[in-house]
């Protein structure tokens, strides 16, 4: 998370806060003694890569700022089930209105950063990137696309705003306008920064020499088979990126990297993983030391 700012951090965690708990934890106010400290432990239930622990330990920070906590683990780690990964030490109100939305989002970064590895693992060798898609949770993309990143794996454009990317559906309103997507793509370039990238998503084959010559930098070949991946490349011949897109999944992407791809994006790295098991353990021996000491 080293490369995500710091208050979008903080401003993703403030909305949840006040989301979790608009006037405050009414549960731990009415339960717990003004002044109650607490000691926690995050424990791993099953084996992972870490992802989040940055953003874990500032939502309690943000609640408490004399809480302590002690990373055991750092982001883009791999851990296995019975790991402590933290331990976090605070009052105890505050720890436990943070204990959720801490949680939450460590737990859903985590199984990015595990989806993503196992992907990475599974072209090894081949020299494909595997990259993510703006198939993210809205409002969580800054960390979400910091995950894939902790799991190996690299990122697309962040946004709409970064490069271009025409998809079927531009082209479907190019076409009903009578314009080829290769004067499409002459007309970007001439409009646009030369440090500008674009890239043009197409799924046949008869299209692929079109956009290549219009001199596109990625071209993007979805849902193509494996065969006529190889054929698009051959075609292609080194004039542009190739990346392959379109229902990846991690029993087919070995086949797919080793068709000779330089990029393959998976959409499923964001929206398709179930947030790992973490556990945030209360340290019951710490709170009866402090409360004999208080007595």
């Amino acid at each position: 998370m080293s490369l995500t700012p710091a208050a979008a951090v903080d401003d993703i965690l403030v909305r949840a806060l006040a989301e979790d708990a608009p006037w405050g934890d009414l549960t731990s106010e009415v339960f717990l003694p003004s002044g109650a400290r607490a000691r926690a432990a995050l424990v791993a239930r099953e084996p992972g890569v870490l992802s989040g622990l940055d953003v874990f330990a500032r939502a309690f920070t943000l609640l408490d700022p004399d809480a302590v906590v002690e990373q055991r683990a750092a982001d883009g780690e791999r851990f296995a089930a019975g790991d402590v990964l933290a331990v976090v030490e605070g009052d105890a109100r505050a720890v436990l209105r943070a204990e959720r939305i801490g949680l939450n989002l460590v737990q859903r970064l985590s199984g990015i950063a595990t989806a993503t590895a196992r992907y990475v693992e599974a072209v090894a060798g081949t020299g494909a990137r595997v990259v993510d898609t703006r198939k993210t949770t809205p409002g969580l993309r800054v960390l979400e696309r910091a995950a894939v990143r902790d799991g190996g794996g690299h990122n697309h454009r962040f946004s709409l705003s970064d490069a271009v990317l025409a998809k079927d559906n531009h082209l479907a309103v190019l076409a009903a306008q009578g314009v080829s997507v290769g004067d499409a793509i002459r007309a970007a370039r001439a409009a646009l920064p030369h440090a500008t990238t674009i890239e043009v998503e197409v799924d046949r084959l008869d299209q692929v020499e079109e956009v290549v010559a219009a001199g596109v930098t990625t071209i993007m070949l979805d849902n193509f088979s494996n065969d006529d991946l190889r054929t698009g490349i051959g075609i292609v011949a080194g004039r542009a990126i190739v990346e392959a897109s379109g229902g990846i999944t991690l029993d087919t992407i070995r086949g797919v990297a080793e068709t000779g791809v330089d990029v393959i994006s998976v959409g499923a790295l964001t929206h398709g993983v179930r947030s790992l098991d973490l556990g945030l353990d209360m340290d019951v021996t710490a709170a009866l030391r402090v409360a004999a000491a208080a007595g």
